[in-house]
């Protein structure tokens, strides 16, 4: 963790520095971080996976979003993930599932086996643990598409296209800028083409939200061994735009 100095704070909340501290200013109060994807085969794509840790879960009553994501082939997207703080103080622990049409507008879907401790349609109780991995997956299931965590199929969701586009994975933080540092790691990315192959993803690119859309300047992507680590209150090693590696 890399705690801001006084002077730091200040400049920050004038506008005059980077944002290390305090709650991030977008719209809907969260700072994010993308890795986007550099898919190697231009084949359709019917599927995308990820394997994600958290290693150790937040120690603030805020909701965190780990999620994978990709766009549908005739518009929208919808991404899926482990969520912390949902129902804080209660700190259940979730899955979400859900997306959006390309006009705009929450997807509809089946209904999940998984309960829900606040009856949301989308996100689900589900006791992730920590240090453990987790698979995340979008397939196509005949005419919708479904999000799976392990073996466990969330749902499915009404929406268009029979082809994937565009996969990233993503933190969205509703934190302070300097609350205590949190860390997923991202690993085993890959897709899977419409004639069965599938493909590793070793390489992504960088993105965050820039404090200029309310966004942290304190959060950073980096390679650590055979994952991508995506982490919060550091110093940010690599700039919007890098190309991160495995290989």
């Amino acid at each position: 963790m890399t705690e801001p100095t006084r002077a730091q704070r200040l400049l920050g909340r004038l506008g005059l520095g980077p944002r290390v501290s305090g709650p991030p200013a977008s719209s809907n109060g969260a700072s994010s971080l993308h890795l986007l994807w550099e898919v190697p085969t231009p084949a359709p794509l019917i599927e995308v996976a990820a394997t994600i840790v958290v290693p150790r879960a937040p120690m603030v009553e805020a909701l965190y979003f780990w999620a994978l994501q990709a766009s549908f082939s005739d518009g929208g997207g919808a991404h899926i993930g482990l969520q912390w703080g949902a129902d804080a103080p209660a700190r259940r622990r979730h899955v979400n599932w859900g997306g959006y049409a390309g006009h705009g507008g929450e997807l509809g879907g089946s209904t999940s086996p998984l309960p829900s401790s606040f009856g949301n349609p989308n996100t689900r109780d589900f006791d992730w643990d920590e240090g453990r991995a987790h698979r995340l997956r979008i397939t196509r299931d005949t005419e919708a598409w479904a999000g799976w965590v392990d073996g466990t199929k969330i749902r499915t969701l009404d929406a268009p296209g029979d082809r994937l586009h565009g996969p990233m994975v993503w933190c969205e933080v509703f934190a302070d800028c300097d609350a205590p540092a949190v860390a997923v790691r991202w690993s085993d990315l890959e897709v899977v083409t419409a004639a069965g192959e599938h493909v590793p993803v070793s390489a992504v690119r960088t993105s965050y939200q820039a404090k200029a859309d309310g966004g942290c300047d304190n959060t950073s992507s980096a390679v650590e061994g055979e994952a991508f680590v995506q982490s919060t209150n550091t110093t940010r090693v690599n700039p919007a735009g890098a190309r991160l590696s495995l290989s």
